[in-house]
């Protein structure tokens, strides 16, 4: 009779070891998963991070004094004191370009556009 217990036992052991080793290789499938995703957020975070910090630098340089004064006499055409404002204008005069006169035809009558539109043809 004790024979049978020690079999009974040792098949109840390798029953529980192989349920242990399958929840085991379940769980370092699901942690390899979880590494995989955490690399890919910290990639998204690192790039969310770097256009915050280009942003940051874009809105501080356009706050400053110097932005500001490149801005007014470069492209608001203002002068500084004692500067006098010189625009360069075209060797050549401009020549106009013809344009081509249409037609213009006489309007047609809403009772006609309600006659093509039910029933395809002019009357």
């Amino acid at each position: 009779m004790k024979p049978r217990w020690r079999n009974l036992l040792f098949f109840a052991g390798m029953f529980l070891l192989a349920v242990l080793l399958m929840d085991f290789s379940r769980r370092l499938e699901q942690l390899d998963r979880l590494n995989r995703q955490l690399e890919v957020m910290q990639r998204q975070a690192t790039a969310v991070m770097s256009t915050q910090v280009a942003l940051l630098t874009q809105v501080a340089y356009a706050s400053s004094d110097e932005a500001v004064e490149e801005w007014v006499y470069r492209e608001g055409k203002w002068v500084r004191g004692g500067e006098k404002l010189v625009q360069v204008l075209p060797a050549h005069p401009a020549t106009p370009t013809p344009y081509a006169v249409t037609e213009i035809s006489t309007p047609v009558p809403k009772w006609r556009i309600w006659w093509e539109l039910f029933f395809g043809k002019q009357p």
